[in-house]
């Protein structure tokens, strides 16, 4: 993307710390504002990579705000999962800590002044009436308790708080603009009642602020000079200056919508990944199928590739969605410099070596990652009969096959060149032993007499070789849009999202890998230890991405409509 494109945020804030700015002469101060209801997925760190980073890259501060104004399905163990996956991608808050709900008191006590100054009213009208009389374009709204009286407005207010009205018979309303052409300034709704215990206040409030009114007092109270938030606020950002020109708040921040980025062959709607879960689609939110953050960083993703992929689809104006081949570019590009190497095999078929001594066992010293030179080696035991991936043998290969078949040699890596001599089949035909003679002047690499082999093959010792269940993940949806109009993402899912290879024989250093320690598999990809399933010697790997790139380029794929939905918070 253009640099333009990318920083745009950045050019707005260097306007504002410019002599003359709104901003001149203080610390930039954004805020991540996340709704406690569910796990972080790949598009809120998309936005918290831009408040924090913003922060960051102006020597600022950024602070964490749970955005609990809902009571509705709120819960600490989504507070708790907020926090660690903000720690884990390397962001710090310190003692900026906050919920939304503590500044309850206060909003209220601003909601009064409003009353006071005659900008708000309560309204009765019921929900259904509120659409039928909000009129439409061309045409104002309605209500018949606009000019109610404000020392009557501000009685009816405190009854409401106090529990005296039913849910849904009385809302609080600013008193705005019935015939504005943006629908959100037509006396929008400040306060509502609702009777639900709120998973921090309990039941000390009834009625509760709307995020709209919320939202920019708390910035304000916090002092944060910008409030960056996605696209589909812009058209609230009158009423978000509305709110901060009419309340008596300390500061006036400046709001900056970007385009919200999601990627394809996922949801990132809250509601449809709760769905996934709670309908057992998926094992859990951190099913590494999953976009969630927790999903993705037990797939195997690294805080340093998910960082990565935030800077390279930059920050626009429009919103997009990505191709998930451009994630999985990022975190290749880095395990291919960091992870060390493994010799594993997924579909084991047996090797004997006829000619090598029986009962004898020798090791090979295997570089642990050739891209860093610092890595070192490690030793590999190799006896008579040996592991190798099944379709590494073929009876009848195609051209340019450079494995195992009759008559042919190939050279096992960092061992021998072996020439296979036969093999033996079960009663079904199905091959279940390779035989094959070993030259031992070939040890280590070496071709004494300078002849070629193509191919090379891994393996594992059979004496020495650990079982392993390995997890092969796609897709988890056969549409690269299952969100789309007129979609049921539920009939889209893929059934070979998953594959379970039980069996796998692995090297014996893998034995006691440890949770989300990654490895390359040589020739098969990335993978690593599963954090919740793997057992010291029963381990689980998890593939997180594998060896080779799709042949599409990554990219970012046409602008998505706007949402007709409204605002969906993160």
């Amino acid at each position: 993307m253009e640099e333009s494109t990318k920083n745009f945020i950045h050019a707005f804030i260097d306007e504002d710390l410019a002599p003359g700015g709104r901003s001149e002469g203080k610390r930039i101060h954004t805020r991540f504002p996340p709704e406690p209801n569910g796990y972080l997925h790949i598009g809120h760190c998309y936005a918290l990579n831009i408040d924090f980073g913003t922060a960051e890259k102006y020597g600022g501060l950024c602070n964490l705000r749970m955005d609990d104004t809902n009571p509705a399905k709120e819960d600490e163990e989504f507070v708790d999962a907020i926090k660690e996956d903000i720690h884990w991608l390397g962001y710090d808050w310190d003692d900026r800590f906050y919920y939304g709900s503590d500044y309850f008191p206060k909003t209220y006590e601003l909601a009064v002044g409003l009353i006071m100054k005659g900008l708000a009213y309560v309204c009765e009208l019921t929900p259904e009436e509120f659409k039928t009389m909000r009129g439409d374009v061309g045409v104002p709204a309605t209500s018949p308790y606009r000019e109610r009286p404000a020392p009557e407005s501000l009685d009816l207010f405190e009854r409401m708080k106090n529990g005296e009205f039913p849910e849904g018979a009385m809302t609080l309303r600013a008193k705005i603009d019935l015939a504005s052409g943006n629908f959100n300034m037509r006396d929008p709704v400040l306060y509502r009642i609702r009777y639900i215990e709120h998973h921090r206040q309990g039941t000390e409030w009834c009625i509760f602020p709307m995020y709209d009114f919320a939202h920019p007092i708390q910035d304000a109270l916090e002092g944060i000079t910008h409030s960056l938030c996605s696209l589909e606020y812009e058209d609230h950002r009158p009423l978000y200056d509305w709110v901060i020109a009419n309340t008596d708040v300390p500061s006036r921040p400046r709001q900056i919508e970007f385009g919200r980025r999601s990627i394809n062959y996922s949801v990132m709607s809250k509601r449809k990944l709760r769905r996934l879960v709670e309908e057992k689609y998926v094992d859990g939110w951190d099913d590494p199928r999953m976009p969630t953050l927790c999903g993705l960083r037990r797939r195997g993703y690294t805080p340093g590739s998910i960082r990565d992929f935030c800077d390279r689809i930059g920050v626009g104006k429009t919103s997009n969605s990505i191709e998930y081949a451009l994630l999985e570019h990022c975190l290749r590009e880095e395990l291919n410099a960091h992870a060390p190497r493994a010799m594993v095999v997924l579909r084991p078929l047996k090797l004997v070596i006829e000619n090598y001594p029986d009962g004898k066992t020798e090791h090979f010293a295997v570089e642990n990652n050739p891209e860093d030179e610092n890595s070192g080696t490690r030793d590999v035991s190799f006896s008579r009969e040996i592991w190798i991936e099944s379709d590494d043998f073929m009876l009848d290969p195609p051209k340019k096959y450079n494995r195992l078949s009759l008559g042919s040699e190939v050279r096992l890596k960092s061992a021998y060149i072996v020439k296979c001599t036969g093999y033996e089949t079960d009663a079904s035909g199905d091959i279940t032993l390779v035989k094959a003679q070993y030259d031992p002047e070939t040890r280590g690499g070496t071709t004494p007499d300078g002849r070629k082999v193509r191919g090379t093959i891994h393996w594992v010792d059979s004496l020495s070789a650990v079982d392993a269940e390995v997890r092969i993940y796609d897709n988890l949806f056969t549409d690269p849009d299952p969100d789309g109009p007129g979609k049921d993402f539920t009939e889209l899912l893929n059934p070979m999202s998953l594959e379970t290879l039980l069996g796998c024989k692995a090297e014996k250093a893998l034995e006691t890998a440890g949770a989300h320690d990654t490895f390359q598999f040589l020739r098969l990809g990335y993978f690593t230890v599963d954090s919740k399933d793997s057992k010291p010697g029963k381990p689980v790997f998890n593939r997180s991405v594998a060896l080779k790139e799709s042949a599409a380029k990554p990219r970012a794929t046409a602008p998505a409509e706007p949402s007709q939905a409204g605002p969906d918070r993160m």
